[in-house]
């Protein structure tokens, strides 16, 4: 009897625990399925930290470079103010960043002076130039008023383009003048034809206001009628120590210590 109970119980077991056994098999897969679930699925906190990829710099050097030369006014003005009271080799162990400034100024690699480069553009540049000038017409013909021996002239062109005093023909018949001396010299006028001057006078005397000045006048036959104008080159300028104010038409002559002031620039 004792027999038959044991092995009723041991058949009960194996029936159990082959009922346990499928339930196992099933359950074991369903966990590992979850964790694979979980492995593969990221958290919404993962994908919020995943960042775009950017690419290194190329040539990174470079920009340490540049970086490095901004720092240089700053280490110039330090430069300037430092006043060492301790030994040198402490003072530059203290400042290691400084080393490579200090040696390529002992190597003039970099100057002493403050030099910036700035590029600008052209308005620019009129805006810290405090903007251009205002533009001025052209303000008239160059004339000065004189009296040679009789004779009143009203409009004297000055001409700084010419290298001699020129005088009709015309003009020296009217005072009178018999005699001129001889010159070689030919002239080119505006339209490049040449013409030989009959002479030059020596020494003629021009009044401009109170002051009387000599020179010497080439002549020249233009074949004009009336013609009673003159033209004071560079050599009367010169002896009268003309200054000239283009901006305020103004001419003045000097004599020893006086001088005068006239209006020269009228309409033509």
């Amino acid at each position: 009897m004792e027999n038959d109970k044991t092995s009723s119980r041991e058949e009960a077991i194996l029936d159990k625990q082959d009922q346990e056994e499928p339930k196992q098999k099933e359950e074991e897969p369903q966990a590992l399925r979850k964790r694979k679930q979980v492995r593969e699925e990221p958290s919404q906190e993962q994908r919020k930290e995943v960042k775009a990829y950017k690419p290194p710099l190329s040539y990174p050097q470079r920009l340490q470079k540049e970086l490095k030369d901004q720092q240089f006014p700053n280490f110039f003005e330090v430069f300037k103010k430092l006043e060492i009271n301790i030994p040198l080799a402490e003072a530059l162990e203290q400042m290691p960043l400084y080393a490579k400034f200090i040696k390529e100024l002992i190597n003039k690699k970099r100057s002493w002076h403050e030099k910036e480069i700035m590029l600008l553009t052209e308005e620019c540049s009129a805006v810290i130039q405090r903007g251009l000038p205002p533009k001025i017409k052209d303000p008239g013909s160059f004339f000065l008023p004189c009296t040679i021996g009789n004779i009143t002239i009203d409009k004297a062109l000055c001409d700084l383009g010419a290298s001699i005093n020129l005088m009709p023909y015309s003009m020296m018949r009217r005072l009178c003048i018999e005699e001129v001396k001889p010159i070689q010299m030919s002239l080119e006028l505006v339209d490049k034809s040449l013409i030989l001057p009959k002479g030059v006078i020596e020494n003629l005397l021009v009044k401009v206001d109170k002051f009387i000045f000599p020179a010497d006048f080439v002549i020249l036959d233009l074949n004009e009628e009336g013609g009673d104008s003159i033209i004071l080159g560079r050599p009367f300028l010169a002896t009268a120590r003309a200054i000239i104010d283009v901006e305020h038409g103004e001419l003045t002559l000097r004599v020893h210590d006086e001088r005068i002031t006239l209006n020269v620039f009228q309409e033509a």
